[in-house]
């Protein structure tokens, strides 16, 4: 991932140095320091109560980010992604996950750009509660994510015109 998107990740996912429910109180996932999934739903009163460090902190989203960067990798093999494509599969991979990224590998390495811009583009929803809901939160940043596939595939219908 570039210098430049992991400080844009950094300011997006703010560190916090406790757990927190990531929905609000009693909402949404069990999270810590700079957006680390604890584990799906609403922590416990005892974890709520527990406090990390920042040398904690940046050293799991070092370790997430390695974590993401290996995912992206090994899942899209058939393309070649620019820096921007990488960063942003990326920034979603460290924040939905490899299942929740895995149909847009699946687009990007079969050259579905379009689909893929429009696939990240709908993955604004959390489960709070048992129903899904819009995460605020997680609409520009899709839109940033969904951004160099959605250029590629403007380009690729360029050329296909002429």
């Amino acid at each position: 991932m570039s210098g430049d998107a992991r400080k844009r990740m950094r300011r997006r996912e703010v560190d916090v140095f406790n757990y927190y429910d990531d929905m609000g109180p009693g909402k949404g996932n069990c999270t810590w320091g700079a957006g680390i999934l604890a584990h799906r739903g609403p922590c416990t009163p005892e974890e709520l109560g527990k406090s990390v460090s920042q040398a904690e902190v940046d050293a799991e989203f070092s370790r997430k980010v390695a974590h993401a960067e290996r995912i992206v990798r090994i899942n899209v093999t058939t393309q070649r992604l620019n820096q921007a494509q990488f960063d942003a599969l990326v920034s979603l991979t460290y924040n939905a996950g490899e299942r929740g990224a895995s149909g847009t590998f699946d687009l990007v390495d079969s050259g579905d750009f379009k689909g893929a811009a429009d696939n990240i583009s709908k993955m604004i929803k959390t489960t709070v509660k048992g129903k899904k809901v819009v995460a605020r939160g997680l609409i520009s940043r899709r839109k940033e994510e969904a951004a160099p596939f959605r250029e590629a595939a403007e380009a690729q219908a360029q050329t296909a015109r002429k």
